[in-house]
């Protein structure tokens, strides 16, 4: 039987790496194959064991999606996967660190693409509303930021304008 498609309440996150351009111009190809595939490796594990899914890889970029009952789970898992990616690049000399938006919204779930090789999506203006979110470290829409419980919330601070949420540790970087 074929998939359908269907509105789903989602987080929706998009991930991907500062200044990943400038690196990918100072190494061969080898190692930046290398690279990018330890990275997918690392975005995947840590978002299928947290119940989560990603949905794409472009680049050094990934669109990420966890369930309605998952958001607190789900920010937890960004936040840690920030930590360790941060620690990897560092590790390997590069000048990258992740960038993690994330936004609370309905999307249309289900396969897209051209007859015979349709592939699992998720479209909608939630989905863009999350990928032009502004920030340099972890950022969270109100509408995420609402999703989470107490003591999840105390993790970020109120940034305007426009108004979104970033990690405690990122306001150094402004």
């Amino acid at each position: 039987m074929a998939e359908t498609r269907s509105e789903t309440a989602l987080l929706l996150a998009f991930v991907d790496l500062t200044r990943f351009f400038a690196q990918s111009q100072r190494v061969d190809d080898g190692e930046l194959a290398d690279t990018i595939d330890a990275f997918y490796e690392q975005v995947a594990a840590s978002v299928e064991d947290a119940g989560g899914r990603v949905v794409k890889f472009i680049g050094d970029a990934a669109l990420i999606t966890f369930a309605e009952d998952r958001v607190d789970r789900g920010v937890d898992t960004l936040l840690a996967l920030k930590e360790a990616v941060d620690a990897s690049m560092v590790r390997r000399g590069w000048d990258c660190r992740l960038v993690v938006k994330a936004h609370f919204g309905t999307a249309v779930a289900g396969p897209f693409g051209a007859a015979g090789d349709k592939r699992y999506d998720v479209l909608g203006k939630a989905v863009n509303t999350a990928a032009t979110l502004d920030g340099t470290g972890v950022t969270l829409s109100v509408a995420a930021f609402r999703k989470l419980s107490p003591p999840m919330r105390k993790r970020f601070k109120k940034h305007t304008p426009p108004v979104s949420y970033i990690r405690l540790e990122d306001r150094r970087a402004r």
